[in-house]
């Protein structure tokens, strides 16, 4: 299992904000929602949502005050936002300027009328010009940490919410409620089983990654599956779930998953989404792969491919944007690669795989670092660091551009009278690593090396006889 969230018990709010904190107020408008929460925790808030009786000329009269922009983002509704440029506003954010982005919702009746269509109690409290609005006790729940729905339909009313509440846990280090918990994994079944309707696969998209995003997503996730909530959302990464490795693993393909997600976050923070994708779902291919010799030793040949088409497919069926689908589909397809050993295979390492680095080896350690199988060990993991640290040396050492003019296809092509085709690219390539791992150093040696290389591509292919 990997860790739980550390939790240091329930702790002081802040008093009720007032409203001119949240910017200028439209007509009969209540600020709801997450600044609110985010204000009584002490929290930097960027995005303010607005329920208003006009939420179209309220954008308009924000943008226009301000010099930002307005528009529709739920034309069925009448929602609108405007996006404010960049400001530097210390009770809003603690990294500098950024741009704020405010929503306008339509409120048509009371106040209490649109908090109680809300997910949460702690995002259905309100301030408005009277003062501050919470008819569900949110304040409470919230110095509590507890996590409650407003209404036993609030997750049948949306089925994306239960997702939603494994992020806000996870952020917030919340607990839930056990009748909130209990009503969101009957609204997962329903979901699972069809009679509740699907929600759109971005939806889904956005609620995933900024879980993957978090200081603790392996634990949100392993809440997730608990609820039957991961089974829905990576269907295939469930397939792990008891999937025993034995060897180097102490947990199972699911799970060890989930601790190198947590391990990759704790050590690189700054790790972005296709990396974060691709260390959760590295050994997805490993359940269709799994077979145990005679002897009981447990094997996954060819894990690393089949992942990698896993992972792509998944990525796609969820709408994530092809970059992030082909890079992260590609560190799963190469995660298997054998460290070098010496500084010659180290540099040919850091040019074949330049386009991965320094992503690989973040998702290689932390791989290594989730394993602690019976036989896993300490000098082993050491052996294993160093190696990384080799390839990171040498990445740093060549990062600068090269200059070379014989690092040429031109050059290529005159050394071997060829003209323009394959053959230029494939000498070209070889040319490139024999610089790269120290066998051509000159224009003369790079002239000698590629007539070497012809010779050989000649007896290879018969040419030369």
């Amino acid at each position: 299992m990997v860790g739980r969230w550390f939790r240091s018990g329930p702790s002081p709010l802040r008093p009720w904000p007032e409203l001119e904190r949240f910017g200028p107020a439209p007509e009969g408008g209540y600020v709801v929602g997450g600044a609110v929460r985010d204000a009584l925790l002490g929290r930097p808030w960027h995005d303010v949502d607005w329920a208003t009786p006009d939420p179209e000329g309220a954008a308009r009269n924000r943008a226009e005050r301000e010099g930002g922009t307005a528009f529709p983002i739920d034309p069925e509704r009448g929602a609108w936002r405007t996006v404010l440029p960049p400001r530097a506003d210390t009770d809003r954010s603690t990294d500098g300027p950024e741009p704020t982005t405010v929503d306008f919702v339509p409120l048509d009746g009371p106040i209490e009328r649109d908090l109680a269509r809300r997910d949460f109690t702690i995002d259905a409290m309100a301030v408005g010009p009277e003062g501050p609005v919470d008819p569900h006790d949110g304040r409470s729940d919230l110095a509590a940490r507890r996590l409650r729905s407003v209404s036993p339909g609030a997750f049948r009313d949306d089925p994306l919410r239960p997702l939603r509440g494994v992020r806000l846990a996870a952020e917030l280090g919340l607990t839930w409620e056990e009748a909130t918990r209990d009503r969101a994994r009957e609204a997962v079944e329903a979901l699972r089983s069809g009679t509740l309707p699907a929600p759109a696969p971005e939806r889904i998209r956005d609620e995933l990654i900024r879980i993957v995003r978090g200081d603790r997503p392996g634990d949100a996730l392993d809440e997730a599956h608990a609820l039957g909530l991961l089974a829905y959302v990576l269907p295939e990464a469930v397939e792990g779930d008891g999937v025993a490795q034995g060897g180097l693993h102490h947990l199972d393909v699911l799970r060890h998953q989930l601790e190198a997600l947590q391990r990759l976050a704790s050590a690189f923070p700054d790790a972005d989404d296709a990396l974060r994708l691709a260390t959760l779902l590295h050994d997805v291919g490993k359940p269709a792969c799994r077979t145990v010799d005679p002897d009981g030793r447990i094997r996954f040949h060819g894990h690393a491919e089949v992942g990698a088409r896993i992972v792509r497919r998944r990525l796609t069926v969820l709408r994530f944007p092809r970059a992030v689908r082909d890079r992260s589909a590609e560190l799963v397809r190469r995660h298997m690669l054998p460290l070098p050993k010496g500084d010659r295979e180290a540099r040919r390492f850091v040019h074949r795989r330049r386009t991965l680095l320094p992503d690989l080896l973040r998702l290689m350690l932390a791989d290594r670092e989730a394993a602690r199988g019976p036989l896993a060990s300490q000098g082993a993991r050491d052996a294993y660091r160093t190696a990384l640290g080799r390839v990171l040396r040498l990445l740093d050492e060549e990062s600068a551009p090269v200059r070379a003019p014989w690092l040429d296809g031109r050059f290529v092509m005159r050394v071997l009278d060829l003209g323009p085709g394959p053959e230029v690219g494939q000498a070209l390539r070889f040319l490139r690593e024999s610089w790269a791992v120290g066998d051509v150093r000159d224009a003369d040696e790079a002239e000698a090396a590629l007539r070497r290389f012809a010779r050989a591509r000649d007896r290879a292919t018969g040419d030369g006889r």
